[in-house]
């Protein structure tokens, strides 16, 4: 084997490495009571906005609901989050409307559902996606953040923004509400 491929090689394994680490650290920290993930792209007219949470940010607690409070409770959640217009506010000159909201969670399904999915255990999240047509996406510069209006027992939102220009990463804390999608 020459020296070259040796050299090209032992990148491949260092890399391999890299990434394998960075995935499990994340993975380890992934689910950190009052910490949210927002992952926000936009392409040509479709804004697209994903989030993942513990529930315990957003209910107080992460697991099936056991009284009919916890239920009510679960229900209202899941009722606020469909609120899509709520939550996120993208600048009004963009002319976006709400196409899409799709929201998830092991420990608010159904006890044979989440069985069957292998998502029963002690530390559950929601995970929630929201997609709006926008006539005039040039015109979208920010969103406007609500969530930390509606959840009080979150603290902070790790957002990654991908869009026409560029990548950026932002952390929102209490009270800032505005995400900026240009850099």
């Amino acid at each position: 084997m020459n020296k070259a491929w040796q050299g090209f090689r032992g990148l491949a394994v260092c890399l391999t490495a890299l990434h394998l680490s960075t995935t499990a650290q994340a993975t380890e920290a992934a689910h950190v009571h009052g910490l949210m993930h927002l992952d926000i792209a936009v392409e040509r007219q479709l804004l697209t906005l994903q989030l993942e949470s513990p529930l315990d940010s957003l209910l107080g607690f992460e697991r099936r609901p056991r009284t009919p409070a916890e239920r009510q409770a679960a229900d209202a959640l899941l009722k606020q989050m469909g609120d899509a217009m709520a939550l996120f506010k993208p600048d009004a000159a963009a002319q976006c409307v709400l196409a899409k909201v799709s929201i998830e969670s092991a420990a608010l399904q159904s006890k044979a559902t989440a069985k069957e999915s292998g998502q029963e255990g002690e530390h559950a999240d929601l995970d929630a996606s929201y997609e709006f047509n926008c006539a005039h996406p040039e015109q979208l510069t920010a969103i406007d953040i609500g969530l930390f209006d509606a959840f009080k027992r979150l603290q902070k939102i790790e957002v990654q923004v991908a869009g026409t220009q560029g990548q950026s990463k932002h952390t929102l804390q209490r009270p800032d509400k505005r995400v900026k999608l240009a850099r």
